[in-house]
């Protein structure tokens, strides 16, 4: 049934444009049809309104999402079988078919984001038990984003998927339930808000999107203790009724349990780390895959609790465990050995070269490794195992040699502030009192503590490093390097294509994001580089490569001095925009979108008049996808449909770890919230994901499209770059292209007694 008597404006407006459009494009669609013996007048088929609505725009991507946007018709009851559409045998006007073709698209672009909730709806409306499982996926993601719900685990969240129920009421003033009632469901607000009414007080409160209410009640098996009424017409909420409720929420739970069952299976929970990887052990399928085992999660996130010091005796230790009869033993005692094996081997994978820089990991992975070779003797079976194994060891043992030029001083990538003022100490004559100090070109001063690690991946653009007294901190003062440039770089920019730019931006991106970052830096970031002792330079670089993009886009704007040609600087930045989404190139996409959303040239209106409509309607696009409501769900849902390799937009991955970090303890009572482990993991593995295929092939496709690409495009990116001053030390721009070594090389400025 309809959720409003009236449907809005624009939604019919909506339906009169699609009707218009099947009738021009696709009339044999509404025609009598036969089912059952029965004669059905002028109708449409769901399955032929799905298929013509995904070849009409690029913005329709998969059939669930045009099954939403058709519901939003049916909604408001602009699709039904009568007269709403006009449903007979009557066919547009030239003037309506006119107004459908040029209105189709951007009537498309409305319902493509307004379907996903329509869809939603759709879903929760279904009894639970017809819910499928993808249903259950789409009700968790979404309840993931809900205020009232961010303090329950992850386990809860899909529990309440299966048993939430769509409630709506039309019109405001409606009273859901009365104070004195019994408790009988527990409420989550979707849309709109309600008052909160007490005899004798009158509205006490009221609730909005996100709130819940009605809970107490039930927890406490009292009656209602106020009243709830509809504050505005078409409200929404989400229902737990109270058999489900106490199922799944009113439960006394021990902190000391370690396991939970949840899809026929045991789910850690907590516990202390030995135990959790014991049981991991134990459970362990050697035809298993480690990306959806929660063995991964735990090689990911190890270094948080247990470092590689614990961890390599405990291996060990499992890997010489045995019970039982001797046969029992011989059978235990392989399967033992073969699970160790291929978790030290996924281990070392995963962690690469960070392990050479423990020497208590290379030295077990030395021991291990002729330990293993023994084995193979007893055990023929581990003889595959140890070949892989020796590939991995061998690999783990290469020695990297480092470019000397450019150097002021010589320090390790991960060096501590410490180490650094340490190393310039004989340049000042003293280290005593000294600071490390980020200068920004706005004169804005950040004091690094002594414990600070990688440092010099963290600077601003345009930033410096100086060394200096605390006396003399005042006394700073920008190089006049740092201030920027004062002319753009346009007589370059007009020699290469949009094409040519994107491969230019693909071809830098896809070096740091495939080839640089390591999965493990995601961790570090989160739970800080002080607390792992690690480095996060690739990372740092990549997180700096945005801000690099988006004031890139800035200054050009900026210091374009003729309309004309600013509005062609404006053209070209949205066809780059639409060529990096095409390419799956996210983060250079919202970085060139937010360049572009930056008030400074939101100001330039003239140039923005100018800007032909099919061009605005593209940025009115790319605008409406960095949409932040619901926690960036537009984003989230076009990123999901995509297939990689993509590079996401890594500040908003970065954000989702540091929210799940913060919201949630590491150790509860001394034992590992293994739960949180997961769900960072989770993230980790969207990077996984994005990666699992790389660029090449169609960088090379791209490449024979560039038809103006030469040597003089690739010699003029660089003064277009410098258009923003993207003056680091040389060190930087040097290893850009490449992994980091393990020392650094940058120049500090410091500042001598006068």
């Amino acid at each position: 049934n309809p959720t409003l008597n009236v449907p809005s404006e624009k939604i019919l407006r909506a339906g009169q444009i699609l009707r218009n459009a099947i009738l021009c494009r696709a009339p044999h669609m509404i025609r009598d049809r036969k089912y059952h013996l029965k004669t059905y007048r002028r109708c449409c088929v769901g399955t032929e309104l799905v298929d013509w609505q995904l070849q009409q725009s690029s913005c329709v991507h998969s059939r669930v999402q045009a099954v939403g946007m058709w519901q939003v018709l049916l909604e408001e009851g602009v699709l039904n079988h009568g007269e709403a559409l006009r449903d007979d045998a009557s066919f547009p006007t030239e003037d309506e078919r006119r107004e459908s073709q040029e209105e189709l698209q951007d009537t498309l672009l409305l319902l493509s984001q307004i379907g996903p909730d329509a869809h939603l709806r759709m879903i929760l409306r279904k009894p639970p038990s017809e819910r499928t499982a993808d249903d259950l996926e789409i009700i968790y993601e979404e309840l993931l984003h809900i205020k009232a719900l961010s303090h329950l685990s992850t386990t809860v969240k899909r529990e309440l998927a299966g048993v939430l129920i769509f409630e709506s009421h039309a019109k405001a003033g409606t009273v859901l339930f009365n104070q004195g009632e019994e408790g009988t469901s527990w409420y989550i607000i979707l849309k709109g808000s309600v008052n909160v009414v007490i005899y004798g007080k009158g509205v006490v409160c009221t609730l909005h999107e996100g709130d819940d209410f009605g809970k107490l009640a039930l927890v406490n098996d009292a009656p209602r203790a106020a009243s709830i009424v509809l504050r505005e017409d078409n409200c929404h909420f989400l229902r737990v009724d109270k058999e489900d409720f106490n199922r799944i929420l009113r439960v006394s739970v021990c902190l000391k349990v370690c396991f939970i069952l949840f899809s026929c299976r045991y789910n850690v929970m907590s516990g202390t780390p030995e135990k959790i990887l014991e049981h991991l052990l134990e459970m362990m399928r050697l035809d298993s895959q480690f990306t959806e085992s929660a063995l991964d999660d735990f090689v990911l996130m190890h270094c948080v609790f247990i470092p590689n010091s614990q961890l390599c005796p405990v291996l060990i230790y499992h890997a010489q465990a045995s019970q039982g009869s001797e046969q029992e033993k011989l059978d235990y005692t392989l399967n033992n050995k073969r699970r160790v094996i291929r978790l030290v081997m996924h281990w070392a994978a995963v962690h690469g070269d960070h392990l050479q820089e423990e020497d208590v990991s290379v030295v077990f992975l030395e021991e291990f490794f002729m330990a293993v070779s023994n084995d193979a003797k007893a055990f023929p079976a581990l003889r595959d195992q140890l070949t892989e194994l020796e590939r991995i060891v061998k690999l783990l043992f290469k020695v990297y040699c480092c470019d000397h030029t450019y150097t002021t001083i010589r320090v390790p990538v991960a060096a501590s502030v410490r180490e650094v003022i340490g190393a310039v100490a004989d340049k000042l004559g003293s280290a005593e009192d000294l600071l490390l100090v980020s200068l920004s070109s706005a004169g804005e001063k950040t004091i690094f503590k002594p414990n600070d690690v990688s440092v010099f991946s963290t600077l601003s653009i345009n930033g410096r490093l100086f060394v200096c007294r605390r006396d003399q901190l005042d006394s700073l003062t920008p190089l006049p390097e740092q201030e920027g440039p004062s002319t753009g770089s346009l007589a370059s920019f007009e020699l290469m294509s949009s094409k040519d730019l994107l491969y230019l931006l693909i071809l830098h991106d896809n070096q740091l994001f495939f080839f640089c970052i390591l999965q493990l830096e995601l961790i570090y970031h989160t739970f800080g580089r002080q607390y792992v002792k690690k480095t996060t330079v690739n990372l740092d670089l990549f997180l700096r490569r945005f801000n690099e993009i988006q004031f890139w886009v800035i200054t050009e704007m900026c210091l374009c001095p003729q309309l004309s040609k600013r509005v062609q600087l404006l053209k070209k930045f949205i066809k780059i925009a639409a060529h990096c989404k095409e390419y799956r190139n996210l983060n250079a996409f919202f970085a060139i979108i937010m360049g572009l959303s930056n008030p400074a040239v939101c100001r330039l209106s003239q140039t923005w008049e100018k800007l032909p409509s099919k061009f605005k309607k593209f940025y009115v696009e790319f605008e409406n996808l960095m949409d932040p409501s619901r926690n960036h769900r537009a984003y989230r849902l076009t990123v999901a449909k995509l297939e990689p390799p993509i590079i996401p937009f890594m500040p908003l991955l970065i954000k989702d770890m540091t929210f799940t970090h913060e919201g949630n303890k590491t150790f509860i009572d001394s034992l590992v919230n293994f739960e949180k482990m997961r769900m960072i993991a989770n993230t980790v593995k969207i990077v996984r994901y994005c990666r699992s295929q790389r660029f090449s092939k169609l960088l090379l496709l791209l490449f024979f499209k560039c038809t103006n690409f030469t040597d003089v495009t690739l010699n003029t990116v660089v003064p277009c770059y410098n258009a923003v001053h993207l003056s680091w030390p040389r060190c930087f721009s040097d290893f850009l292209g490449c992994n980091f070594p393990f020392f650094f090389y940058l120049f500090i400025f410091f500042l001598t007694a006068s």
